[in-house]
């Protein structure tokens, strides 16, 4: 047989397994023996078949060794004598009452096509035949190898939560859950690869997200043809991203719940793929792969000063090493105040070629140190520290600053939060160090106007990679490039284009950024700052802001709120007045400056109650 006709039957093959619509048939015989040759079952030892009788019917039940647990699997037998007894007692057999009232489980179902059968066998269920059925029932009894959330080893934080992704989809889909208690979050589940059955969610708040990004990701997954995903998410991502030979990440990878969560209420979509202990947000820009946990888990002003610190270090990790290049291969260009940059004596190998062996040892020391086991990483260490890189000193091989600045290059890059932009801000460098080394000062500028027109014509799922710097929005630079106070963050970014582009209500933006003119301090009341507990106050800071524009009269619910009185008309009016301007003069026309324009109550879009207000007067439907 030639290899064309080969390739022809093992595709015919495959349209009659995998990718077969046959369904199952009455007779269980015929069943068994499609399912037997298709399953291997008497070929492996992990996929098992046991054959019983039932009330009377021949029954098949699969499973797979190692996925189901034990309790479970003697329970369900227990249910199965129980069904037995009741229909010897009553005299029919009815597939409908023994799952509906002895397969006491939380997901049992009955499938009719054998491919889906096979999909839930080769999961972890366990599949039921009966002689005389066309359907099989399908119950929930699987435990997954899998370990504990554990914090993970690149996303370290001094303080914050400790968990973080496993290698199980309905762990990490768990732990998004628990963050976000809303009830329009999303698990869209697919399956990916046409041997392999990988599970895949697409993870998105519904009112938040815009529909187009989650049918264009969802779209871009179901027409992944391939057949399987062997190496998980970054399989599925070059798939998705259309992968080509850009270095930069256009998604972003955590492995921390929080940080997936923070991205969901911005209007991300996450991508969690089973099998893999990380989550891919998207879209993102150049900046996301900048922001790490620790920076909100401190004050504003660290945040901003941790920031600072990270786009220093990338900035010497891209540049340090080229510039030095071009300074030490042409004096001329160094200013007075930097003549101390150059080697004082050169050494045996050439500057540019002492550079690049650098460059190259280093990579193959960081390779060398994954593979080595951990007890021998310590004396990996020192060998390459002393007896490679002294050594190469003292006998002339290398400059001292060529370690020296090879050294902070490679700090930087191990202070780059993304490790995935870490690797392609390398491979700049070393693009910047060629062309330095090949054309001198005017290759470092044709070198450097390359990479910005790279990172400038990237594109995240057709969003802008350098937003929002290229194409300019100047009122959210200051947001993404640095670590602005969480209630300063009001909107959503205009990037994604969310369904409800407000993240606070409008009177959070007085105290955090906003409009602070007049007598719009916003948070001032009696008791201290709106949403501060005051005797017999609510802590919700709404309420007690909410009785200015529903009761300013002072109605009974409206005092209840505000000030804990009730039934107490004008006072409870001058309390609201109080609560957000600190003065006692609401009653009558108010002033309508900073945050007491015309407010009113309106219905949220996932019908919550909130604030809107007009910068321009009016209330905003």
């Amino acid at each position: 047989m030639s290899k064309a006709k080969k390739q022809e039957q093992t595709k015919k093959e495959l349209r009659q397994t995998v990718l077969s619509e046959e369904e199952l048939v009455a007779d269980l015989k015929t069943n068994i023996l499609q399912m037997n040759s298709e399953l291997g079952v008497n070929v492996g030892f992990d996929v098992a078949c046991r054959e019983m009788e039932i009330a009377g019917r021949k029954t098949a039940m699969y499973y797979v060794n190692g996925f189901t647990k034990d309790l479970d699997l003697l329970q369900i037998m227990k249910s199965l004598d129980a069904f037995e007894k009741e229909t010897k007692e009553k005299g029919d057999f009815d597939i409908d009452r023994l799952m509906d009232h002895h397969l006491f489980y939380l997901q049992v179902t009955t499938e009719a096509k054998l491919r889906q059968v096979y999909y839930h066998i080769l999961s972890g269920r366990v599949a039921f035949l009966f002689d005389g059925e066309k359907k099989a029932i399908v119950v929930e009894a699987r435990q997954m190898p899998a370990r504990q959330p554990e914090e993970p080893d690149i996303e370290r934080v001094v303080r914050g939560s400790r968990d973080g992704f496993t290698e199980t989809i309905v762990t990490n889909t768990a732990l998004i859950r628990r963050r976000v208690r809303d009830p329009r979050l999303r698990f869209k589940l697919l399956q990916v690869g046409r041997r392999s059955q990988t599970d895949v969610a697409v993870a998105y708040i519904e009112d938040i997200a815009n529909p187009a990004l989650v049918q264009e990701i969802t779209d871009r997954i179901n027409a992944v043809d391939i057949d399987g995903l062997p190496m998980a998410e970054k399989t599925l991502e070059e798939f998705l991203t259309q992968g080509d030979w850009n270095p930069y990440p256009r998604v972003r990878y955590t492995e921390r719940p929080d940080v997936a969560a923070m991205h969901l209420f911005e209007g991300h979509v996450l991508v969690i793929v089973d099998t893999s202990p990380s989550v891919m947000i998207a879209p993102v820009t150049v900046f996301h792969h900048l922001e790490h946990a620790e920076e909100y888990r401190q004050n504003p002003p660290v945040g901003v000063y941790l920031r600072m610190v990270r786009y220093a270090a990338i900035f010497t990790s891209l540049f340090i090493l080229p510039l030095w290049l071009m300074y030490a291969l042409d004096p001329n260009l160094l200013p007075p105040w930097l003549s101390f940059i150059g080697p004082k004596k050169m050494g045996s190998v050439p500057l540019v070629a002492q550079v690049v062996i650098a460059e190259v040892g280093l990579d193959m020391l960081r390779m060398a140190a994954v593979h080595t086991p951990s007890p021998l990483a310590t004396a990996l260490g020192l060998i390459a520290a002393f007896m490679i890189g002294q050594v190469a000193i003292n006998v002339g091989l290398f400059n001292p600053e060529i370690i020296l600045y090879l050294a902070l290059a490679a700090v930087g890059t191990f202070a780059t939060p993304s490790y995935e932009l870490g690797q392609a801000n390398r491979l700049v460098r070393l693009f910047l160090i060629v062309m330095v080394a090949v054309f001198g000062l005017p290759g470092f500028l044709v070198g450097i106007a390359a990479f910005l027109a790279l990172v400038m014509r990237t594109k995240s799922f057709g969003r802008p990679y350098f937003w929002p710097i290229a194409p300019t929005n100047v009122q959210m630079i200051p947001v993404a490039l640095l670590r602005a106070p969480v209630p300063a963050k009001r909107l959503r970014p205009q990037l994604l284009d969310p369904i409800d582009p407000d993240r606070l209500p409008d009177p959070y933006a007085g105290s955090a950024g906003g409009d602070t003119s007049g007598k719009a301090v916003a948070g001032k009341a009696q008791y201290g700052n709106v949403g501060e507990k005051g005797p017999g106050q609510d802590r919700t800071g709404a309420k007690s802001a909410g009785i200015a524009g529903d009761d300013q009269r002072g109605h009974g619910d409206g005092g209840r709120h505000g000030m804990g009185h009730s039934g107490h008309g004008d006072q409870n009016a001058r309390a609201a007045g109080e609560t957000l301007t600190g003065e006692t003069d609401f009653v009558g026309e108010p002033d309508y400056t900073g945050l007491l324009e015309p407010l009113r109550w309106r219905k949220h879009r996932r019908g919550l109650w909130s604030w809107v207000k007009s910068k321009v007067g009016g209330a905003r439907r």
